[in-house]
């Protein structure tokens, strides 16, 4: 089995720096613009099944890479959830105390005020895409950033500093092989 894993294209969130993940906000005009480059020059893989989050960008990315094909929207494979600090940059939380405790402590078990921590979202995303690995055909997912890295770590493990370095550009992603008892055995990026 082949799952490819597609981060949608870019977004004012993604230009400004901001924190989002919850906000469902759309493509930025260059997002789709190099979202349309990219399917001109690149050849995406195709699959049996596909995937995407649900929120606009993903579903704007999936449109543009995979026109009008079917597929199934999975809440669970959703970003994380920044509460309090959503749509906001790191010069506007600086000087928040529980902004700073959370960049210097444990990130993976501290969370945004209102919001979802590291361990929160890497539970949510492995049941999400449990029933998709159990049917054992190939698939794609038009998700974010985060849960790829999420996934990767999930099946190759990685120190904290090593999961981040994985995280793919927008419109770019990685294709995950199984063999067939469902282990994780390779993955490849893509574009």
């Amino acid at each position: 089995m082949k799952l490819t894993l597609i981060r949608h294209g870019l977004t004012e969130g993604n230009i400004r720096r901001l924190y989002y993940g919850g906000a469902d906000i759309p493509l930025a005009p260059e997002g789709e613009a190099e979202l349309r480059r990219l399917r001109e020059t690149v050849e995406y893989p195709r699959g049996r099944d596909y995937y995407t989050s649900g929120m606009v960008r993903t579903e704007q990315t999936f449109a543009i890479l995979y026109d009008d094909t079917p597929h199934t929207q999975v809440p669970g494979l959703r970003e994380m959830n920044f509460g309090a600090w959503e749509m906001k940059s790191y010069e506007d939380l600086k000087d928040d105390p529980a902004f700073q405790a959370w960049c210097t402590g444990d990130v993976e078990q501290h969370r945004a005020p209102e919001g979802d921590s590291f361990q929160m979202v890497y539970d949510r995303v492995g049941e999400a895409i449990a029933p998709i690995l159990e049917r054992g055909r190939d698939a794609v997912c038009v998700v974010h950033g985060g849960v790829i890295v999420m996934l990767l770590r999930r099946w190759f493990p990685a120190d904290l500093a090593q999961t981040y370095a994985r995280t793919p550009e927008p419109g770019h992603g990685y294709q995950v092989v199984f063999d067939d008892d469902g282990k994780p055995v390779s993955f490849t990026p893509i574009p």
